[in-house]
């Protein structure tokens, strides 16, 4: 069964979702890329890890009070038997969580030169935190450097990445930053009304480039990952669409027979 949306399917945002739909992207692109570039290229799966730091859990672990044994005196016991002991709350405590995040590389062979580097943003890297610093400092390496990078933004919450210049605010986008052209770039901004734009792949000045449809991966691990059987269209996306593109959204699922429950906005 395919995705009754056209483009990007709102309740594959869903953190229950977004995880595994982050990978098995990549994981297509990868796939995809392959096969259309030339023999004296390769695309690599890379890692980018750091410590989140929610509530600064980073400091959770630093005492600020030690508490030391010593052997107890006849004095200490009586005055432990006349205190009374207080009840604590039980509260919880947000842990520093270690964080992988995958990104792809389109390599030379022959000297390990990056020719373009491709992110899929997570929600981590679009809002403030460890996880976009570390996603920035990648983003200026990349852009201070000889290679091309392509920024790929399927997500509709948080902070978008920072772009000058007139443009219109959209859903979703993917830059295309060309090397040899910056600091111009190409934006590529849609609506969840519309499907993924269809662009070439930056490599050398030389190569032909290959064309990168997002939307015909997108499906196919749409209905590999048989998330049609996972996803309720009675239920809201997380995160909630804007009013009129709910009203779009429920007139459409009902049209495909996927919704029967009252929309209620």
């Amino acid at each position: 069964m395919n995705s009754p949306f056209p483009g990007i399917n709102p309740y594959l945002e869903n953190p229950v979702f977004w995880a595994e739909v982050h990978h098995r992207l990549i994981t297509a692109i990868a796939d995809s890329i392959e096969e259309n570039i030339p023999p004296e290229y390769r695309v690599a799966i890379e890692q980018r890890t750091y410590l989140s730091d929610e509530s600064d859990s980073v400091l959770v672990g630093i005492p600020d009070v030690s508490v030391f044994t010593k052997q107890s005196s006849h004095q200490d016991s009586a005055a432990i038997s006349e205190t009374s002991i207080s009840d604590g709350v039980t509260v919880m405590i947000p842990l520093p969580e270690h964080i992988t995040e995958n990104y792809l590389e389109i390599r030379e062979v022959s000297t390990g030169f990056v020719v373009t580097c491709i992110e899929v943003l997570s929600p981590k890297n679009k809002r403030s935190g460890e996880g976009r610093k570390a996603y920035e400092l990648k983003r200026k390496q990349v852009l201070a450097s000889l290679s091309n990078l392509v920024e790929i933004d399927f997500l509709r919450s948080g902070k978008p990445m920072l772009v000058l210049g007139e443009f219109a605010v959209t859903d979703y986008q993917i830059i295309v930053s060309r090397s040899i052209t910056r600091p111009q770039a190409k934006l590529y901004g849609f609506s969840i009304r519309e499907a993924i734009p269809v662009f070439p792949l930056p490599l050398q000045s030389e190569d032909e480039e290959p064309i990168l449809d997002l939307q015909s991966l997108y499906n196919s691990i749409y209905n590999r990952a048989r998330y049609y059987l996972a996803i309720d269209y009675n239920q809201e996306p997380v995160p909630a669409l804007k009013p009129e593109d709910a009203l779009w959204s429920d007139t459409l699922l009902r049209q495909k027979g996927l919704r029967t429950k009252l929309l209620h906005i």
